[in-house]
């Protein structure tokens, strides 16, 4: 037994409000009422002698080359994306704030995504480092947002939980405000339209916090899950980009395994909108081979693809993990790092993320 699997077995890790608090986010009335939700049981044995190797390097490959508590290479060198899925990666291995292999780690981290908030000194709350890539800075929000929610309950000190909280809250209350006429979220606070791929990190981040017992208003909610539904082909399955349109169904994959993710985190679980979309997504099936290079949306693709699965459960789940699992193991480099066009940290904490569902340690996955 590892290092990782003893720690977890003597600690209370399951006692930390990581009980998959249910609290019945708004959704139009197809809720999933029944005890049915994921608890672990259905993966054991998934994570095997081969797959735990593989995630012992790729974390002492992250942890080896963080500075302080930031990751990313190159122009994502401090990118609140980046080091927050970095952190999601040491918590999806049990580890917590001062606690575990890699606690002082994740201490260092939920430091530094802090520190970020608000440094354009335009929007209290706003998680972004603008020397760090600037496209897109509200998928940093998200992801720093998700992660803050997730880690939310685990820190002990004092002065850093207050902290947390207070900057959790902002973080949330900018989500909130941020919300446009069309229901979704864009690249910046203050941007008009929406996307598909935006809103799914907001979403997401707004179950956490909920989760962790922030208030997200009904009407948010509503307002998202309309938005989401007009992105989706409804004879396909397969979502758009935005609802006006982007994309056809060849490149849809990574567009509907957001889209069926964002169903969920808003707490719809059963309906047409979701069994049209697992349809498609099931045309999409990783093929077990490892690649080599893959395109811009691969991990950002599989990362809610392996989510929507775990989540849809049964034989959706029990296909489709292996298959992603050997494909990722196959293509790990030596040096223990997954490699990206966008940054190989970002591939790393991805496929870390992905390869960890199986152990249940995040709360977003125990709705």
């Amino acid at each position: 037994m590892s290092n990782r699997r003893r720690f977890l077995k003597s600690t209370s890790l399951g006692l930390l409000g990581l009980g998959g608090v249910a609290l019945g986010f708004s959704s139009d009335g197809r809720e999933r009422t029944d005890s049915g939700l994921p608890d672990g049981s259905a993966s054991r044995g998934m994570i095997t002698q081969e797959a735990e190797h593989a995630i012992e390097r790729g974390l002492a490959f992250l942890a080896s080359r963080r500075r302080g508590g930031s990751f990313g290479t190159n122009a994502y060198q401090g990118n609140v994306a980046v080091s927050s899925l970095a952190g999601l990666a040491f918590l999806s291995g049990g580890s917590q704030p001062d606690r575990g292999p890699h606690g002082k780690l994740l201490t260092e981290t939920v430091r530094y995504v802090l520190s970020q908030e608000n440094r354009e000194g335009r929007y209290p709350g706003f998680l972004h480092n603008p020397e760090a890539s600037p496209h897109g800075p509200m998928y940093g929000h998200g992801f720093a947002t998700l992660f803050l929610a997730e880690v939310y309950g685990m820190v002990h000190d004092g002065a850093l939980r207050k902290e947390l909280h207070d900057k959790l809250k902002a973080a949330v209350k900018l989500i909130l405000h941020s919300q446009n006429a069309e229901g979704g979220w864009r690249y910046r606070p203050d941007t008009r339209d929406a996307d598909l791929s935006v809103t799914i990190c907001q979403i997401m981040a707004l179950r956490a916090a909920r989760n962790a017992g922030f208030a997200v208003p009904k009407t948010t909610v509503d307002a998202c899950v309309r938005y989401v539904k007009r992105c989706q082909d409804r004879r396909g399955g397969w979502f758009r980009y935005m609802a006006q349109g982007g994309g056809g169904p060849q490149q849809a994959f990574a567009r509907t395994a957001a889209g069926i993710a964002a169903l969920y985190s808003a707490g719809i679980y059963k309906g047409p909108e979701i069994d049209a979309g697992l349809r498609y997504l099931k045309t999409c099936k990783p093929t077990g081979n490892p690649t080599p290079r893959p395109d811009m949306t691969y991990f950002y693709g599989h990362y809610y693809a392996a989510q929507t699965m775990w989540t849809a459960g049964g034989s959706n789940w029990s296909e489709w993990f292996p298959a992603i699992r050997d494909e990722l193991l196959a293509s790990q480099m030596r040096e223990g790092y997954w490699w990206d066009r966008i940054c190989t940290h970002y591939a790393t904490a991805m496929a870390l993320i992905i390869l960890q569902i199986p152990n249940n340690y995040l709360p977003i996955l125990q709705k």
